[in-house]
């Protein structure tokens, strides 16, 4: 058996193989209630008919004040539940796991779709923007400065996550993911670029990962056996910033809290940074911290050929591999790779008469 496609065990929860769908956001919401459409659906339902292990939502916002754009999902409410339980189910009937990633964008919310509109930044209240929030009140590049959170603020951040938790395994989800990843809120907590503050949640990591391990407390008293999942931007690629070891760190105390595997991404905090990207380019970074935090991690990034997705897993530099942008290409990419390992038995009895071929 090809180790990409050898099962793998978290708590009660049994993923078929090891080639799963990272969180791509959509910004399709048109009607900016947070309340996921037949988009959503349709898109995440493709992967699953395509044989991946795991599909995870796109980042979904646990507050109002938490999404991207306006066109975010969100999951603050029980028709956004309801209407996530949808997939979820269809998700499931198809053989994978369905995974939520709950987030709060901080000083990078209520920004506007990248696509759909010439404009770019922070979109104004008027045309239903709204005050962001953060750790400071510095902004992110050119947007609006943020609003600086109180104890208070952080409180209801914190508690933000353990309801938004608690209707993600009402709505059926196997797994919740934690974003704390790509310069949002919780991230920018981790930054010491971004985290300049002077108390109980500014200064050494101790208090810079404080409002990440009470959210992860949070998030597991809600969801009881659930698996729960943190993604993490390994480093800031800027001198000085967060990096590896600090990762490696913060996932070894996040474990001990209760969490279960490791979604090792890179970046986002600061602007402007150089990133040198190719192909596989963050599997050193999920190794690294799988090695010397003794976790369960998965890699990302330009990962486009299931040989190399293979390799990954089977010499254990990580234990899963995640594709996004190639998932978007080849909605079947899990089923191809299987055929190119000779596995004839991961599509749907739907299309059995249409079998993949090594060579397709």
């Amino acid at each position: 058996m090809p180790a990409l496609f050898e099962p793998l065990i978290l708590r009660s929860l049994t993923l078929r193989n090891r080639l799963w769908i990272a969180p791509m956001c959509q910004y399709s919401v048109g009607a900016m209630d947070g309340v996921p459409t037949d988009w959503h659906l349709v898109h995440l339902g493709q992967f699953a008919i395509g044989g991946a292990g795991l599909v995870v939502t796109e980042a979904t916002a646990v507050s109002p004040d938490g999404r991207i754009s306006p066109q975010d999902t969100g999951i603050w409410t029980d028709e956004q539940a309801d209407a996530w339980a949808r997939t979820v189910r269809f998700i499931r009937a198809q053989g994978a796991a369905a995974g939520i990633q709950l987030g709060h964008a901080g000083r990078k919310a209520s920004t506007f779709a990248p696509w759909g509109t010439d404009q770019r930044g922070s979109v104004p209240v008027e045309q239903g923007g709204w005050p962001t929030v953060g750790p400071t009140s510095d902004p992110f590049d050119d947007f609006e400065a943020p609003t600086a959170l109180d104890e208070a603020g952080i409180d209801a951040v914190v508690t933000a996550f353990g309801e938004a938790a608690t209707r993600a395994v009402s709505a059926g989800f196997d797994v919740v993911e934690i974003h704390a990843a790509h310069g949002y809120l919780l991230h920018q907590f981790l930054s010491p670029l971004v985290n300049t503050r002077t108390d109980a949640y500014g200064g050494s990591l101790e208090n810079r990962a404080r409002l990440l391990l009470r959210v992860v407390d949070e998030v597991r008293s809600a969801i009881g056996d659930v698996v729960l999942m943190v993604r993490f931007s390994a480093t800031d690629w800027v001198d000085g910033g967060w990096n590896e070891v600090d990762t490696a760190t913060v996932a070894g105390w996040a474990a001990t809290a209760g969490v279960d595997f490791f979604d090792i991404s890179t970046g986002g905090a600061v602007p402007g940074v150089h990133i040198p990207l190719s192909s596989g380019y963050q599997v050193p970074f999920a190794s690294h911290v799988k090695d010397n935090a003794h976790v369960l991690v998965s890699a990302v990034g330009l990962i486009t050929d299931a040989s190399e997705a293979e390799d990954i897993v089977r010499s254990g530099r990580a234990d899963a591999v995640m594709i996004a942008r190639e998932a978007l290409r080849d909605p079947h990419f899990p089923l191809r790779a299987a055929a190119l390992f000779g596995i004839d038995d991961l599509a749907p009895s739907q299309y059995g008469r249409a079998p993949y071929r090594a060579t397709d």
